[in-house]
């Protein structure tokens, strides 16, 4: 069992990298997901385990296109 503050955390520096990372992995992964639910955002964050306040979110700060002028 491991005290949580032994645990490595990230250094600033890192931010940049980890952002464009997680960007790489989850981009490709929400335009798949919104294809397959055909756009609708309710089942596409069913399917991703994640609310659809978040995925909203995630699609805004991604820059992926929604079809629909918000």
């Amino acid at each position: 069992h491991r005290d949580l503050h032994s645990f490595p955390t990230r250094r600033s520096s890192d931010l940049g990298l980890y952002d464009r990372l997680l960007a790489e992995v989850e981009r490709p992964l929400i335009v798949a997901t919104l294809r397959a639910t055909q756009g609708n955002q309710i089942r596409a964050a069913a399917v991703l385990g994640i609310n659809r306040n978040t995925l909203r979110k995630k699609i805004q700060v991604l820059g992926i296109p929604t079809g629909r002028s918000d």
